[in-house]
């Protein structure tokens, strides 16, 4: 995956379920009622997420391909 900017993973993560819970500086922390939770760097909103950064959160989101291919950050095949 690439070209995700913070803007379209916050819209994925709020149509997940996922609320804003706090804001730090750059990075917003959002929780979801089943537990999880993840912190986005929030440098500018436009901007897009470094390929590193983004599976890291991914990961930490515990998201599947199904999970990605919902809110359309990719694509079926």
């Amino acid at each position: 995956m690439k070209n995700i900017t913070v803007r379209k993973l916050i819209k994925a993560l709020e149509k997940d379920g996922f609320i804003l819970k706090m804001q730090d500086g750059s990075h917003r922390t959002y929780k979801h009622s089943d537990g999880r939770w993840v912190v986005v760097p929030f440098h500018h909103s436009g901007k897009v997420l470094p390929s590193g950064t983004l599976n890291s959160i991914i990961k930490d989101l515990n998201w599947t391909n199904d999970d990605l291919i919902r809110p359309r950050l990719t694509r079926k095949g």
